[in-house]
């Protein structure tokens, strides 16, 4: 008996297991026409009334498509006509149709991977999907959790909440404080900047300091050379100013290094991309090959930056405009952070009007306001003459944060030395007279007697008594 009947009897007859495939059976994994026709008019039937259907109502709707011709309609009357009920094992009979699942999608997924290779030119889907295509198919799997359940699963949820989360911890006591002690694992974070102000040198400085640590940094650079990035990050650990490293002698640069070697806990692997010609799939066959080669599994990445990479899904042209891409690719490059267990530190420039601004904000993120849709966090990076004359970098948070109330510490400054590429903790002092923005309207302006905002009626802890 071919398995197709034996889904489509179950289908009808079954309750146990219709209602549990339904949602993952597609017309695609059909190849047969008499299977594609007989699976299109039940998944219609069950769209439409939300029950399935009897054989005869499978047949007088066969009988009322005029899109069917007259050998497959024979042969699916025939097919229909054959059905029976039958009592198979349900854990076998689920196990068999998500194998069938798996397979189907699997094999289409590698027909359409061909069909990109052979396409022309100009088609909207570049072969840089192609891994994320076979990577959906492997991915086909029946999900038996039906969601979290708020009564029947509060121990859970309790134990959730007391549950350490993994989290890459700053040396900037305010940036901890902010992100509530880091940044965690699966999550998308950006730095926003103009030209020069220093994302590149925070990136470099959080990743030496990861490596100090004893986590394992991957920096993916689509701007500098390998050599480049490593420079800055030598200025960092060996506190010289970064100009002078190409004046010192081998022997003071090793005996510097021979220390770094001995205090550094973790591994740290510069991976250089040209720009525009890398993405999220190229980072993940990186990952692999680093796994395999080295045994080396990032705790944290960092990616310079993020509007210099490649989607794997789209290509940039006139039917993709740039809102499209950039937020192709933050979600890409988040999803890969979910994938692999880790946070992704990325940044982006200001747009025009941003560049002018010493107070900008989410709006002047540059090519896509879809970035800050996708991000987890995003902060501020403002230098002014006045801060640059300080050696200080004020920080604003831009209203994204996923992990504490953005509120808190709405600006402040941090110290920063460009010659040694490093950041550094400023006196409370340094804090004062620095302006948060004003949240709520406190004012009673607008308001009519009789007719108040909700802002002005008294809180009634009466109706609360219960929960105090």
């Amino acid at each position: 008996m071919q398995l197709e009947k034996l889904i489509f009897e179950n289908i009808l007859w079954n309750e146990n297991y219709n209602r549990k495939v339904i949602p993952f059976l597609k017309e695609e994994y059909f190849t047969e026409s008499v299977h594609k026709v007989t699976f299109a008019i039940i998944s219609s039937y069950f769209t439409r009334y939300n029950k399935f259907p009897d054989v005869e109502a499978i047949k007088i709707e066969l009988s009322a498509r005029d899109d069917v011709p007259t050998d497959v309609y024979k042969d699916t009357f025939s097919f229909i006509d054959g059905f029976e009920k039958s009592e198979k094992d349900l854990t076998w009979l689920l196990d068999h149709t998500e194998e069938f699942c798996k397979d189907k999608a699997l094999y289409n997924a590698l027909m359409q991977a061909i069909r990109i290779v052979n396409e022309e030119k100009g088609t909207r889907v570049s072969k840089g999907a192609i891994p994320t295509i076979l990577s959906d198919a492997l991915a086909v799997s029946f999900d038996t959790r039906m969601g979290h359940d708020y009564l029947a699963d509060a121990d859970e949820r309790f134990d959730y909440y007391q549950r350490k989360i993994k989290k890459i911890p700053y040396d900037i006591d305010l940036l901890n404080e902010i992100t509530d002690g880091g940044l965690p694992s699966k999550t998308l974070n950006v730095d926003v900047a103009g030209t020069g102000v220093g994302k590149t040198i925070k990136m470099c400085h959080q990743s030496a300091h990861n490596l100090m640590m004893g986590y394992n940094v991957l920096y993916i650079t689509l701007e500098m050379a390998e050599e480049e990035i490593s420079r800055r990050i030598d200025a960092n650990l060996l506190d010289i100013p970064i100009g002078d490293l190409k004046n010192i002698s081998k022997s003071i640069y090793n005996s510097k290094m021979k220390r770094v070697k001995e205090q550094a806990k973790g591994k740290l692997i510069v991976k250089e991309y040209p720009t525009s010609c890398a993405g999220a799939n190229n980072f993940r066959y990186l990952l692999n090959e680093l796994k395999q080669k080295q045994n080396f599994k990032p705790d944290i990445v960092y990616i310079d930056y993020i509007n210099l990479c490649m989607s794997s899904r789209m290509k940039l042209g006139s039917s993709v405009n740039s809102y499209t891409y950039i937020k192709a690719i933050a979600e890409e490059l988040r999803g890969m952070a979910v994938e692999y267990d880790f946070p992704v530190q990325t940044a982006t420039q200001v747009n025009r009007t941003g560049f002018t601004d010493s107070d900008f904000g989410l709006e002047h993120t540059s090519e896509s306001f879809g970035l800050p849709a996708t991000a987890d966090f995003m902060i501020a990076l403002i230098s002014t003459d006045e801060l640059e004359q300080l050696g200080q970098l004020m920080i604003k948070q831009l209203g994204k944060n996923r992990y504490a109330d953005s509120n808190l510490h709405k600006r402040f400054v941090i110290g920063i030395d460009k010659l040694k590429m490093r950041l550094y903790n400023v006196e409370q002092s340094a804090q004062e007279n620095i302006v948060d923005d004003v949240v709520f309207d406190k004012s009673t302006f607008g308001e009519q007697e009789g007719d108040r905002s909700i802002s002005g009626r008294q809180f009634n802890k009466e109706r609360f008594a219960d929960f105090i």
